[in-house]
């Protein structure tokens, strides 16, 4: 790839078996340093994602190169940093790469959303239900149990003691034989399914 480039190679660097997911490994260490040291002014990449998966990273990245005068090519992306056509190539790149990440992020949102209004299936079965095929239908003797746990919340008890009272009156989890502790209490109290179910 440096001869294609018509580049001085100065150093090969192979990171085999580590994730391109994280900056956080030896031959991104050892190219930084590089970079920082300005032994180098161009760095080749036969694809931009065994750079980095990360948009965020990337431009990290980028950002770094720039401050030292390094320039980006990546071969299979057809892309060279160097050159202002290269750079708007890649600001669109990420952009775009932005933008799916956003739209995936809204779509599960979304979906996740009109399954709770649906009362669809879309986790471990919560607390006051009980699947119904795809669905949750409502388990009478809990959501009774909820309702009281709601009281005694805006009655002004604090979550360890809601906790402490339903394991002193022996009153099971969803698991059982679990015990109670304020962050499942906190769950019940804040999970909008339930201001819906009772």
């Amino acid at each position: 790839m440096a001869v294609v480039q018509g580049a001085t190679l100065t150093d090969l660097i192979v990171d085999a078996g580590e994730s391109a997911k994280t900056l956080d490994r030896p031959g991104m260490e050892r190219l930084l340093a590089l970079v920082e040291a300005r032994k180098v002014d161009t760095v080749i990449v036969a694809k931009l994602d065994r750079l980095t998966r990360s948009v965020k990273d990337l431009a990290l990245l980028l950002e770094r190169f720039t401050r030292r005068g390094v320039a980006l090519v990546s071969v299979a992306e057809s892309l060279d940093t160097s050159t202002a056509a290269g750079r708007l190539v890649l600001n669109i790149m990420v952009s775009v790469s932005q933008w799916e990440r956003e739209a995936i992020g809204e779509r599960t949102r979304d979906a996740l959303a009109h399954m709770k209004a649906t009362r669809q299936v879309y986790s471990p079965t919560p607390y006051g239900f009980e699947r119904n095929g795809d669905a949750l239908a409502a388990a009478d003797d809990e959501l009774g149990t909820v309702q009281q746990i709601r009281a005694w919340h805006s009655a002004g008890w604090t979550l360890r003691k809601i906790a402490g009272e339903l394991n002193r009156l022996g009153i099971a989890t969803k698991n059982g034989g679990a015990a109670w502790y304020a962050s499942t209490v906190r769950r019940i109290v804040t999970n909008k399914l339930y201001a819906v179910a009772v």
